[in-house]
């Protein structure tokens, strides 16, 4: 995996200063305006001068506004920052337990037919789930233990590469009701969209009726935007109808998580 040096992963892994720089603000974040140093410092492991020292460069980047003695509040552009290293190491974490640890795991696959323990299985991804069977496979292992055809099994030994890649995620901007609501959204032009994909998730009531009233059903409303990119990264093609004020920051986690997407016109004239 290369890492640029511009790359927010390549800062926070590479750069103890930066990482540091991270956490606190994280720290800020979340017990803004009322930050008590002593109590970072102790939490990270650092000197109350270390914290104060960091603070003071945090408002002279303009990532944390002063409020008087003791009150600090992240700025727009710290939070920007902060959202671009969490979505980088988020990205890194899951290229470890995907792509590294699978190669000392155990993994949970479905049985294509009656596998006895022991012996030796083709696995594949369909439909976004682990599939095992005795047909050749790019990937192969061992079957830990026995199980019969539709039944979960685990799998050893993994060697190959699973023949799989991340699923089009289709983005469907729904605008809020201030602006018209789901009136405003075509019902064939979404219907259309949503016939050929596998799996699709609402995000605001906006979005949940006009998908209703294109005579469908999300898979998923309550963290629909988590829901729909861990079906992409699992292979499957899938579609986000999201109000339009949740729309730009989606797009910026999509393309920090190089994620394949296309953004489809619903208004109706």
């Amino acid at each position: 995996m290369k890492i640029k040096e511009n790359d927010p992963l390549y800062i926070i892994l590479r750069s103890k200063r930066e990482a540091t720089k991270f956490q606190i603000l994280v720290e800020i974040a979340e017990h803004q305006p009322s930050v008590r140093q002593q109590e970072i410092a102790v939490k990270m492991g650092v000197t109350p001068q270390a914290v104060s020292e960091y603070i003071r460069e945090l408002v002279d980047d303009e990532m944390v506004k002063s409020q008087g003695r003791g009150s600090y509040v992240i700025t727009p552009k710290g939070v920007e920052w902060v959202i671009n290293n969490a979505e980088a190491l988020e990205s890194y974490a899951k290229h470890i337990t995907r792509d590294i640890v699978q190669q000392v795991s155990v993994w949970t696959a479905i049985a294509d037919c009656n596998i006895n323990a022991g012996d030796k299985v083709g696995v594949y991804m369909n439909k976004g789930f682990l599939h095992a069977s005795y047909k050749e496979q790019s990937a192969e292992g061992t079957a830990v233990s026995g199980a019969k055809s539709g039944m979960d099994i685990g799998i050893s030994n993994l060697e190959g590469i699973i023949d799989h890649s991340y699923g089009l995620i289709h983005v469907c901007k729904v605008p809020r009701i201030q602006r018209g609501g789901s009136e405003k959204v075509s019902p064939e032009i979404l219907h259309d969209i949503l016939e050929k994909v596998e799996f699709t998730g609402a995000v605001g009531i906006e979005a949940d009726i006009a998908i209703k009233n294109a005579g469908k059903k999300p898979d998923i409303f309550f963290g629909a935007a988590e829901g729909v990119v861990e079906a992409a990264i699992h292979g499957l093609e899938s579609a986000i109808v999201i109000v339009d004020e949740e729309f730009t920051d989606f797009l910026k986690r999509l393309e920090s998580s190089g994620m394949r997407y296309v953004i489809h016109d619903l208004i109706t004239s």
